[in-house]
């Protein structure tokens, strides 16, 4: 009865042990998908603001009418997407 009783512990702790192990490693794979989903929102929610202000149809918006807004517009949602990055590059958060 005894050995029994003693294998039954056993058990339960090594079923234990397995259940924690699927656990940490579940969470682990949660939190990576986490992270990557809010350095992708991070790095979309300032280019959405900036192609929101000058979506707008406002006649007085600064550079709106200049020859070159459009590829200025682009050069500063670039530099804002690069420079996050690689921010959150050295960070090593990817």
């Amino acid at each position: 009865m005894s050995q029994a009783s003693d294998s039954s512990d056993s058990y339960r702790e090594i079923l234990s042990d397995q259940l924690n192990i699927y656990h940490v490693t579940i969470s682990s794979k949660l939190n990576y998908i986490i992270k990557f989903l809010t350095v992708c929102s991070v790095v979309f929610i300032p280019l959405t603001f900036i192609a929101g202000i000058y979506g707008t149809n406002f006649n007085n918006v600064p550079k709106l009418h200049y020859q070159y807004s459009y590829y200025i517009m682009w050069g500063v949602l670039l530099v804002v997407v690069f420079s996050m990055l690689i921010y959150f590059r050295r960070k090593k958060w990817l």
